[in-house]
């Protein structure tokens, strides 16, 4: 069955066209800290209501957002949706894997721990397997889709928060500044410090600060 859906029908307009087509819950599933070289690799999956009374303005992808309006979005989020989940991949096991393959493996697993099974499932960016049900995926989905908007924001904020924390037990790489991204600052700490525990040994200049060559 087609599902059609015209330019500029809004971001519920995806949810929409797969609920007439018989394709409901519909779930979004995102990712943040794919290009960070130090922590974890966040994966949230979320099914929004289809209730009107129930749907969330001011939903868009999270990079486009202040840190105040994804902070209050996250919370409405978790208030109104019908189902929220969200995972977190390891530097070690991103390290192991691969960041492709941890991204994928991440998406699947926060769709896959949704309390509420979903009929359809919308992924960012890349296809995901394994999931049971019939799925597509959407480059830059979290730009068209609210379910996939939602993900973004879940995953977004949780990992923020993550990094925020190891402030405290990883001084003076300014985790809560640059979260972990690839930043002149981060960049100066970690030359400066050497990688700690959570960084990820798969990138060059991680490897090139603690002087390990290529495997």
């Amino acid at each position: 069955m087609a599902v059609v859906v015209r330019s500029g029908s809004g971001l519920y307009a995806y949810e929409r066209a797969l609920a007439r087509a018989g394709l409901t819950p519909v779930a979004g599933a995102d990712e943040a800290g794919r290009g960070a070289c130090a922590g974890p690799l966040v994966a949230a999956a979320t099914i929004l209501s289809e209730r009107k009374s129930r749907q969330i303005s001011g939903l868009r992808d999270s990079k486009l957002l202040t840190e105040r309006a994804r902070d209050q979005l996250y919370d409405e989020i978790l208030d109104k949706a019908v189902a929220v989940a969200w995972v977190e991949v390891s530097p070690a096991e991103c390290d192991r894997l691969g960041m492709h393959v941890a991204d994928i493996t991440a998406l699947r697993r926060a769709v896959l721990r949704l309390e509420t099974t979903p009929a359809f499932v919308i992924t960012d960016g890349f296809p995901v397997d394994g999931l049971g049900v019939p799925g597509v995926a959407m480059w830059k989905g979290d730009q068209v889709a609210a379910c996939i908007a939602a993900a973004s924001i879940i995953a977004k904020v949780t990992r923020d928060r993550i990094m925020a924390a190891y402030e405290q037990t990883h001084p003076g790489y300014e985790f809560a500044v640059h979260k972990g991204y690839c930043t002149p600052l981060h960049q100066e700490r970690l030359d400066r410090l050497g990688p700690c525990d959570i960084h990820r040994m798969r990138f060059e200049n991680v490897r090139r600060a603690g002087k390990v060559e290529q495997p």
